[in-house]
């Protein structure tokens, strides 16, 4: 299941960079332009289905680059999740509702040890400690403020902001409703004197 996970992770990201640079694009394409990359970005989606027993996460084919399709299918066989590779090059995972609460688990988890890191690591000097909700779409940042301004520690946010949102992307959240909240407060006041809106933020 770890395997799979990381692999979903990795396409979630490559679907937020291309977002990302999409954004950017709009500014300086024309129209017409704009609605052929909305269209080739709705190709290049993963999707989640929640049934009544089962979820379906279907990954573009775009999203396999430098791994054997085939390999793939047959290492979530192997886990006991039904694979099947679509006409478009698509592959549709089907996986019952506990497997698939297990595989969002992992991704918390890896969150979780991405906040470890980040609050034990030489890199962030000003970070004390990060809480955030359950589904993952408000964190907290808890810092040193006159350390964390005179730092590069912002960057942080995208970690977050990135983790929070492909967390978001495969328990089913709406492209529309996938927005994740990062608020920065000081460790002695408690004051929030900075917040950032991911993905609004990121196309100011």
């Amino acid at each position: 299941m770890k395997k799979l996970t990381m692999l979903m992770l990795l396409a979630a990201m490559m679907i937020l960079a291309a977002c990302s640079s999409d954004k950017e694009k709009e500014a300086v394409e024309s129209e017409k332009m704009q609605e052929q990359d909305t269209s080739e970005s709705k190709e290049d989606t993963a999707s989640v289905d929640k049934g009544l027993f089962n979820v379906e996460v279907t990954i573009p084919a775009s999203m396999f680059e430098g791994e054997n399709i085939d390999d793939a299918v047959a290492e979530a066989e192997a886990e006991g999740i039904k694979a099947t590779k679509n006409d478009d090059g698509s592959v549709t995972y089907k996986m019952s509702k506990a497997q698939h609460k297990e595989m969002l688990a992992e991704m918390k988890q890896g969150i979780t040890e991405a906040i470890e890191e980040m609050k034990t690591s030489e890199e962030y000097v000003s970070i004390q400690d990060v809480t955030f909700n359950d589904s993952l779409t408000e964190f907290t940042m808890i810092v040193d403020k006159a350390a964390y301004e005179n730092s590069m520690d912002a960057f942080a946010t995208f970690t977050l902001g990135f983790g929070g949102m492909m967390y978001q992307i495969y328990d089913g959240a709406k492209p529309e409703d996938n927005k994740v909240k990062i608020m920065v407060q000081d460790k002695e006041t408690e004051e929030v004197f900075d917040e950032t809106v991911f993905p609004d933020d990121m196309n100011e």
